[in-house]
């Protein structure tokens, strides 16, 4: 490969979440994290080298997107996904959960039901119930590690409680799945039966592997396109997430214009100039970097299933279809979830999140990041294996 994936950065001392405040969220301060969904990966050059030449220029005005930042979104989302965009629907936004966010306050009102199926990233169930909405939970089957949704139970929440909104995580995290075309469609046929928005966030759409493949859900049917907003940034893709910068796509003319206007109400205008340097420099020269990372995740995976199979076999791992989450089954151990929590902070010293947070069809399970270079990942490991001793 053209790029040294297994080269470690010092990341202490550059006020990483990851790194520099395990004290603060009260963890040791040797421990091991693996934990938020950040690469210890630098960004590709040609986003460096964008940023340097900004940075040079020395003026950090107002800016707004030109239409060279909306031919490399088209290029990128047309070439990658099938996805033929159109510049005047995007958004752009400080990021993902804040276009949620944003879309649940114009979407519904207050005490107004909004589905998710669980065990799902966390900050769902606290984007609904911290803007004062009802939640309501449709739990994924989960049969031996590959996870289907509950369509009958999923419907039938909807009707009982009136739902309104529906956030879609896909790729799904932090199961790994990556839903087919089929479950898409079902899954859209039984909001547009029920008027239920559909809020698609497709931020790890990127990282899918083998024979699997990601579809943007509004190009399911055409008329997923007017009942769903699909919610995108680089900035899972190419480690930017502190650029804050993100694309909302709306198809319908009148939810988009609520959309924006909702921003202003926020006092959101112009977006981060450093974000769309990026965002653009990213989408338009990072293929070849991205290709060569997903490969290289791949063998991560690889080497997850093999060391957890011939060393930690009470534990279990299925491969995820897609994103660089590895979701590990630590049910045979027989703990609770505080128990499981302190074992693998006290005795394995690693800060993973704990799979309890995700819902309640988490519990028992730990997600690891591995999205680091190898030698992080088989230290993480060998720290699991060695506290393994104490059970």
């Amino acid at each position: 490969m053209k790029y040294d994936f297994n080269k470690v950065y010092d990341r202490k001392n550059t006020n990483s979440l990851k790194y520099d405040f395990a004290a603060e969220r009260g963890k040791p301060e040797d421990i091991l994290p693996l934990w938020v969904a950040d690469m210890d990966f630098k960004a590709p050059d040609e986003v460096i080298t964008a940023l340097n030449k900004k940075a040079e220029h020395g003026i950090f005005g107002y800016s707004e997107p030109d239409e060279n930042y909306y031919s490399a979104l088209h290029g990128w989302f047309l070439s990658r996904h099938g996805w033929n965009t159109q510049p005047h629907k995007f958004v752009i936004t400080c990021g993902v959960v804040f276009s949620i966010c944003s879309l649940i306050r114009i979407l519904t009102k207050k005490d107004d039901a909004v589905i998710i199926c669980q065990p799902v990233y966390y900050p769902f169930a606290q984007s609904v119930t911290d803007n004062g909405r009802k939640l309501v939970v449709s739990e994924l089957k989960n049969d031996g590690g590959y996870y289907t949704i509950d369509f009958e139970d999923f419907e039938r929440k909807i009707i009982e409680n009136d739902v309104k909104a529906f956030i879609l995580c896909n790729p799904h995290n932090p199961v790994g799945r990556v839903w087919t075309r089929e479950e898409l469609l079902r899954l859209g046929d039984i909001c547009l039966k029920h008027g239920v928005f559909v809020i698609s966030d497709e931020i790890h759409s990127d990282f899918v592997y083998g024979n699997y493949n990601h579809t943007v859900f509004s190009t399911v049917k055409k008329e997923f396109e007017k009942i769903s907003a699909i919610c995108t940034a680089p900035t899972k893709t190419f480690n930017l997430a502190g650029l804050h910068v993100a694309n909302t796509y709306i198809s319908d003319d009148e939810i988009h214009n609520k959309f924006v206007r909702e921003l202003g109400g926020q006092g959101y205008s112009q977006p981060n100039i450093m974000g769309l340097v990026a965002c653009q420099a990213a989408y338009a020269h990072g293929a070849k970097w991205l290709d060569g990372l997903k490969v290289y995740l791949q063998e991560n995976i690889d080497f997850i299933r093999n060391y957890i199979s011939e060393n930690i076999p009470r534990l279990s791992f299925a491969p995820p279809q897609g994103t660089y989450l590895a979701w590990i089954d630590c049910r045979k151990l027989n703990l609770s979830d505080s128990e499981l929590e302190n074992f693998i902070t006290d005795e394995a010293g690693l800060w993973l999140d704990d799979g309890y947070i995700f819902g309640k069809g988490g519990s028992g399970f730990e997600r690891i990041n591995f999205a680091c270079p190898r030698s992080t990942l088989k230290a993480a490991l060998e720290r699991l294996k060695t506290a393994m001793r104490s059970l």
